[in-house]
C-alpha cells in the first residue's frame, strides 16, 4: 500500500471524468476503482499541502491544463460526432419537429413524466446544452430525478466546469441530487469523488470529510452499498498517513503528534466504527484492520464486532430475499420494514424506509406510513417536512399526501406563506377525483380557522378565512364540476364547515342561515339528516321560531325518513309549544303522512305487478317448453334411435327446468333471448295450425349422416400429435367447417388435412383436427387461439393423447402474481377493446390487453392489462381504481390470479391405514340438492352394541347392516315410534 501511494504521490491532481463507461461497470467494482481514484487525488493534494504554497498552484495549474487538454479532446471528438450526424438531415428534421411537439405538450400539462424524459434525451442528442439544462431544471422542479438522470446531468455538468464558479454550480447540483433520494449509494460516490478534485483549494479537506460523513449517515448502515462508502472515505484517509509518512520523521514530537498520529488515529477510527456496523463482507475488514495496525485490536472493538456479527445473521433472511426477488420488491421491503418497526431502531427504520422508497417511489401507500412514522416519532423538523415534500413530489396526484404535508408544516411553525404557497401548488397538482379537491380545501380551511383569533370581532386573519371559504366555492363549482361533470361535494360539507364557523364563533345566526338555505336549494332538502343538523344548529344557537319553521319545512320536504322528522317536531311543540302549535304540528304531520304512505303503496303495488308480469312470463316459457316435449314425443322413435332421441331430450329439457335462478335471470333480462323465445313461441303455433312436413327435419339429419357415412374414417395417429392442433368452442351451426376453417389455418402453413368430428346423427359437434406438414407450422396456429369465428372464440391447443397424458391442461395464462399486469372487474358489458385501451393509455404504455369472455364470446365484465413496468401499474392503479365508466364503477387491482383447482383423482385402491367406510353411491339422477336422509331418526337408532372384549366397540361401518336386519314393523308400531320424544 506504501508503494502505491508514492507512487501515485508523483502524479498531477486530474479532475474526474465519470463517462457512460463508468455506469455500465459492475456494482463490485465501482468501490475499488472510486477507492484508487481518491487515493491517487488525495495523496497528490497532501504532498502539495507538504511541501510549499508555490507547489500547490503549479500542480493545481497543471491539473487544470490536463482538464482542459482532456475537455478538448471530448469536445473536438464530439464535433467529429456532429459532423457526422449533420449528414442525416431527414433525421435532424425530424427530431427538431418532435422537440417542438413535446414542448407544445409540456406547455399544456407539465406534469407528463415521460414526455419531460423523451425531451432531454432528444435535446442532448442535438447538442442543445443551454436547453437541456433548462429542461432538466423544469423536470426537476416538478418531479424527483432518478439516479440515472441525476448521474447523467451531474457527469454534463463536471465535463463543462472549468472555474471555481462552475464547481460551487455543480456542488448545488449534488445537493440536490442526494435530496431526492437519500440512499443512493452512487450519487453519494460521485459527491466525493468530485470534492475531493477541490481539495486545493480553501476549505477543500474539510468539504471532503463532509461530504463523507454525511455519505455514512445516509448510507452508511447499508447492508449491501455501504461497504462502498466505508472503504472509499478510508482509502481517502489512508491516502494522507501514507503521503504524510515520509514526512512524520522530520517532525518533532509535538508537531508529529499534532498531524501524522491524529490523522493516524481517524484512519483507526474509520475502522472501528465500520466493524461495528453488521454489513457484508466484515470478516475480510476485520481481517484487513488487523493487517494494517500496528497495534493488537483492543477488546472492546472485538466486541463490537461479534455483536455486528450477531446482528448480520438476523438481517441476512431479509437481505437475500431481496437478493433473489425482482424489482420493486414492494412485499419483501414491507416485512424487512415491520421487522426493523419492532426493533425500533430510528436510524434504521429510516434506512429501510429510503431504500424501500428509491424501487417504490409511486406507491402512496408507503409514503404515508413512512411520514406518519415520522410525524409520531422522530418529530424532526428538517427530516419530517423533507419527507413530506418529496412525498408529494413523487406521487402529486394523492390528496392524503398534501393534507398530510399541509398539517406537518403547521405543526412545525412554519410560515403562513409556504403553507399558502404549498396549499396553492396542491390544487395544481392534478388529483384524480372531485372529492380530493374538497378534502384538501377541508384541511386548508381548518388551518385558517386555527389562524383566527374569534374573541376579535374583526380581524385580517377572520377575513381572509371568509375570503378562502368564498373560493373554495367558487372553485368546486367552477373547476372541478367542468373537468369531473359532478359536485365534488353534494353534501355541501364546505358550506356546512361555515355555517357552523359563522354561528358557533362569529356569534353570525344570519349569515349561517343564509348558508343553510342554500345549502338546501343544492338538491339536500330531501334527506332528514340534514334538516335535523340544521334544527340543532338552529336549538344550540337561534331560537325557538327558527328551530319550528325549520321542522315544518322539514315535514314537507323530506322523502327519505319523514317519520322521524315528524317525531322531532311533536317532540319540541310537546316541550315548547302552545296549544295551536300542537294542533298545527298534528295536522302537518298527518298529511304528510298520509301522502307518503299513499306513494308506497302505488310504489308497492307497481312493483308486484312487475313481479306477477314476471311470473306469467315464467309460466308462459314453461308451458311452451311442455308443449314442445310433447311435440317432441309424437315422432315416436324406434330402436336405438328411440333411445338416442330420449337421451337428448332429457338432457335439452332437464338442464333447463334444473337451470340456476341467477342463470333464469340473466336469459328472462337479455332482450335477444327473449326475442328469440317469441320467434320459438311463433313457430311451435304455427306448426300446430299449419300442415308441416314434420320429417323434413329429420330427413334433412338423415342426408347429413349419410354424408357422414360416405366420408372415409380416419383413425387418430398418435405419432403426428406435433404437427396436428386441436380445435374446439366452433359454433355447430357451421355447415362445412374445411371450407370454414382452410383459409385460417393455412396463413400459418401447409395444410394436410382437417378433420372435423360429427355425431352418429351427422351434426357438428364444434371440434376438429388440423394436420400441418410441419411443426413449426403446428406451433403458429397456437397463436389463432381465442381468434372469433362466427361470433364465438375459437381454442386452439396442442394436440395430446389425454390417455397417455391424462394431467395435460392448457393455460396460457399466468396464475402467479405479476406487478405490471392489471385485473379490471366491473366493466360494462358493451365496453370494447379500443374503449378500454384508450382509458389506460393515459397512465402508461399498454403491452397488451385482453377481455375476459365466455364460451359463446360474450363478455364476462373482466379484463387484463398489460403495461411496459411495474411503475406504470402502480399508477394506473391508483388513478383508475373506482372510476365509473358508462355508470359502471370498475376495480382495479395488480394482477394476483388464485391457485387453479385440480380435481382429486378417484383412488383405486385404498390406502393402507384409510378408513373403511364404503363409498358413497348415486341414483339414476345423481346426487342431491340437499343429501337430506328420508329414513326417521327413530329408525336409525341402535341398541347398545356389545362391547368388544379386546379393542373398541364396533364403529358406524355396521350401521347399514344393523339397520337392514331390524324386523319389520306395522303401521302402529310405526305411528308409535314417530310420536316418541
Amino acid at each position: 500500500m506504501a508503494t502505491a501511494a508514492a507512487s501515485s504521490a508523483s502524479e498531477p491532481e486530474v479532475e474526474p471524468q465519470a463517462g457512460p463507461e463508468a455506469e455500465g461497470e459492475e456494482d463490485e467494482a465501482k468501490p475499488a476503482g472510486v477507492g484508487r481514484k481518491v487515493l491517487s487525488e488525495a495523496v497528490a493534494a497532501s504532498a502539495a499541502e507538504a511541501k510549499d504554497p508555490g507547489w500547490d498552484l503549479q500542480q493545481e495549474g497543471v491539473s487544470e491544463s490536463d482538464g482542459d487538454e482532456e475537455d478538448a479532446m471530448a469536445s473536438s471528438a464530439e464535433s467529429s460526432a456532429g459532423e457526422d450526424e449533420w449528414e442525416y438531415d431527414d433525421e435532424e428534421e425530424k427530431n427538431q419537429l418532435e422537440i417542438e411537439r413535446l414542448e407544445e405538450q409540456l406547455s399544456i400539462n407539465g406534469y407528463d413524466y415521460n414526455c419531460h424524459v423523451e425531451l432531454i434525451r432528444l435535446l442532448r442528442l442535438e447538442g442543445e446544452l443551454n436547453k437541456v439544462r433548462m429542461a432538466r431544471q423544469k423536470m426537476s422542479e416538478i418531479f424527483p430525478l432518478t439516479e440515472e438522470l441525476w448521474l447523467e446531468w451531474l457527469h454534463d455538468e463536471i465535463r463543462m466546469a472549468t472555474d471555481g464558479l462552475d464547481r460551487e454550480h455543480v456542488y448545488e447540483l449534488f445537493e440536490r441530487a442526494v435530496k431526492d433520494y437519500i440512499c443512493e449509494s452512487d450519487i453519494w460516490l460521485e459527491y466525493g469523488q468530485y470534492s475531493v478534485g477541490g481539495i486545493g483549494q480553501k476549505g477543500g479537506l474539510e468539504k471532503v470529510r463532509s461530504v463523507f460523513e454525511r455519505a455514512l449517515s445516509s448510507v452508511g448502515l447499508h447492508m449491501t452499498k455501504g461497504l462502498a462508502i466505508w472503504e472509499a472515505y478510508r482509502e481517502f484517509e489512508s491516502a494522507i498517513v501514507e503521503a504524510a509518512r515520509p514526512l512524520a520523521a522530520l517532525l518533532n514530537p509535538s508537531d508529529r503528534e499534532q498531524t501524522f498520529d491524529s490523522q493516524l488515529e481517524k484512519v483507526h477510527s474509520l475502522f472501528r466504527r465500520q466493524l461495528a456496523v453488521p454489513l457484508y463482507e466484515m470478516e475480510a475488514t476485520f481481517a484487513e484492520y488487523e493487517e494494517w495496525s500496528e497495534e493488537p485490536i483492543p477488546e472492546s472493538v472485538l466486541q463490537s464486532y461479534q455483536k455486528a456479527l450477531g446482528q448480520l445473521e438476523k438481517y441476512k433472511p431479509f437481505e437475500e430475499a431481496l437478493l433473489q426477488a425482482e424489482a420493486p420488491r414492494l412485499v419483501e421491503y414491507q416485512a424487512y420494514i415491520d421487522f426493523e418497526m419492532k426493533i425500533g431502531d430510528p436510524a434504521r427504520i429510516q434506512l429501510i424506509f429510503e431504500r424501500a422508497l428509491v424501487e417504490n417511489c409511486l406507491v402512496p401507500d408507503l409514503w404515508i406510513r413512512y411520514s406518519q412514522y415520522l410525524d409520531r416519532q422522530l418529530k424532526v423538523k428538517d427530516l419530517v417536512l423533507s419527507v413530506h415534500s418529496r412525498a408529494v413530489r413523487n406521487c402529486p396526484w394523492t390528496v392524503a399526501l398534501w393534507s398530510r404535508y399541509l398539517l406537518a408544516m403547521e405543526r412545525h411553525g412554519l410560515d403562513h406563506q409556504m403553507i399558502s404557497a404549498t396549499f396553492e401548488n396542491a390544487l395544481s397538482a392534478g388529483f384524480i377525483q372531485a372529492t380530493d379537491y374538497v378534502e384538501i380545501w377541508q384541511v386548508y380551511l381548518d388551518y385558517l380557522r386555527r389562524r383566527v383569533d374569534f374573541r376579535q370581532d374583526s380581524s385580517k386573519e377572520l377575513e381572509e378565512l371568509r375570503s378562502m371559504f368564498t373560493r373554495a366555492l367558487e372553485y368546486l363549482q367552477q373547476e372541478v364540476e367542468e373537468r369531473f361533470s359532478e359536485s365534488g361535494d353534494p353534501s355541501c360539507l364546505i358550506m356546512q364547515t361555515w355555517a357552523r364557523v359563522e354561528a358557533r364563533l362569529c356569534n353570525n345566526m344570519q349569515k349561517a342561515r343564509e348558508l343553510w338555505d342554500s345549502i338546501m336549494t343544492r338538491g339536500n332538502a330531501k334527506y332528514a339528516n340534514m334538516w335535523l343538523e340544521y334544527y340543532n344548529l338552529e336549538r344550540a344557537h337561534g331560537d325557538t321560531q327558527h328551530c319550528r319553521k325549520a321542522l315544518h319545512r322539514a315535514v314537507q320536504c323530506t322523502s327519505d325518513y319523514p317519520e322521524h322528522v315528524c317525531e322531532v317536531l311533536l317532540t319540541m311543540e310537546r316541550t315548547e309549544g302552545t296549544l295551536e302549535d300542537w294542533d298545527l304540528a298534528i295536522q302537518k304531520t298527518e298529511t304528510r303522512l298520509a301522502r307518503v304512505n299513499e306513494q308506497r303503496m302505488k310504489a308497492a303495488e307497481k312493483e308486484a305487478a312487475l313481479v306477477q308480469q314476471e311470473e306469467e312470463k315464467a309460466e308462459q316459457r314453461k308451458k311452451v317448453r311442455a308443449e314442445k316435449k310433447a311435440l317432441k314425443k309424437k315422432k315416436k322413435p324406434r330402436g336405438a334411435d328411440k333411445r338416442k332421441a330420449d337421451e337428448d331430450d332429457e338432457k335439452e329439457w332437464g338442464d333447463e327446468e334444473d337451470e340456476q335462478p341467477s342463470k333464469r335471470r340473466r336469459m328472462e333480462n337479455s332482450l335477444a333471448a327473449a326475442t328469440a323465445a317469441a320467434m320459438e313461441e311463433e313457430t311451435e303455433l304455427a306448426g300446430k295450425c299449419l300442415t308441416v312436413d314434420v320429417a323434413s327435419p329429420s330427413k334433412q339429419k338423415e342426408k347429413a349422416a349419410s354424408l357422414k357415412r360416405d366420408m372415409p374414417k380416419v383413425a387418430h395417429d398418435s405419432s403426428k400429435d406435433s404437427v396436428t392442433v386441436f380445435v374446439s368452442n366452433l359454433p355447430y351451426s357451421i355447415e362445412e367447417p374445411d371450407e370454414k376453417l382452410r383459409p385460417l389455418f393455412e396463413a400459418c402453413g401447409e395444410v394436410v388435412q382437417i378433420r372435423p368430428i360429427f355425431s352418429n346423427r351427422g351434426d357438428f359437434r364444434g371440434y376438429c383436427y388440423v394436420e400441418f406438414k410441419e411443426e413449426k407450422s403446428a406451433q403458429q396456429a397456437l397463436e389463432l387461439d381465442r381468434k372469433s369465428v362466427e361470433g364465438r372464440p375459437m381454442f386452439v391447443s396442442p394436440c395430446v393423447d389425454k390417455s397417455k397424458n391424462p394431467d395435460f391442461k392448457v393455460f396460457r395464462y399466468s396464475t402467479t402474481l405479476e406487478k405490471h399486469k392489471l385485473f379490471i372487474s366491473g366493466l360494462p358489458f358493451s365496453c370494447t377493446k379500443e374503449e378500454l385501451e384508450g382509458i389506460c393509455k393515459a397512465h402508461g404504455t399498454v403491452k397488451d390487453l385482453r377481455l375476459v369472455t365466455n364460451r359463446a364470446g360474450k363478455p364476462k365484465g373482466l379484463a387484463y392489462v398489460e403495461y411496459e413496468n411495474e411503475s406504470q401499474a402502480s399508477q394506473a392503479v391508483m388513478k383508475m381504481d373506482g372510476m365509473t365508466i358508462k355508470e359502471n364503477v370498475i376495480k382495479v387491482a395488480i394482477s394476483n390470479p388464485p391457485q387453479r383447482k385440480v380435481p382429486e383423482k378417484p383412488e383405486g385402491r385404498t390406502a393402507p391405514g384409510a378408513s373403511m367406510v364404503p363409498r358413497q353411491t348415486y341414483g339414476a339422477r345423481g346426487k342431491g340438492r340437499t343429501q337430506l336422509s328420508l329414513l326417521p331418526r327413530a329408525l336409525q337408532r341402535q341398541g347398545a352394541a356389545p362391547q368388544a372384549a379386546n379393542g373398541p366397540a364396533p364403529g358406524r361401518a355396521v350401521t347399514t347392516s344393523v339397520a337392514t336386519e331390524a324386523p319389520k314393523m306395522s303401521n302402529a308400531d310405526f305411528a308409535k315410534l314417530l310420536l316418541r320424544k
